[in-house]
């Protein structure tokens, strides 16, 4: 059981780093570029919309939303081309780091804070 999460959790981490390959590549169309990179930045970013130490619901976002938009994004953008920068995410040694999808999801949380601090103030006035 082990064995085949952890195969699983490679394949996952190989699949997103070809969508940050292949979202930059001027073959693909614009709105899977858009949608690779959005997956690409969530997955890769230090800092996840929800926190992993909130019980249960921190990891059903590693789970299943880098899944199902790692499936999106896939089936927009043409299999060869999925199949070439999948060869090359397989042999590179590194993985991309997202310093904007990082200070994306830190203005998420903000701007989430923010709005939850005013609701309480307004009801509590």
């Amino acid at each position: 059981m082990i064995k085949w999460l952890k195969d699983w959790a490679r394949i996952i981490k190989q699949d997103v780093h070809a969508l940050y390959l292949a979202s930059r590549d001027p073959r693909v169309p614009w709105y899977a570029k858009a949608m690779g990179l959005l997956v690409a930045g969530y997955a890769l970013s230090p800092i996840d919309l929800i926190p992993d130490f909130i019980p249960v619901v921190g990891y059903l976002d590693d789970l299943i939303l880098v899944p199902l938009g790692i499936l999106l994004a896939i089936q927009l953008i043409p299999p060869t081309i999925v199949a070439e920068h999948r060869r090359s995410a397989a042999a590179a040694q590194t993985r991309p780091r997202s310093q904007v999808a990082a200070a994306t999801i830190v203005g998420i949380w903000i701007a989430s804070v923010t709005i939850c601090g005013l609701l309480v103030l307004y009801h509590l006035a």
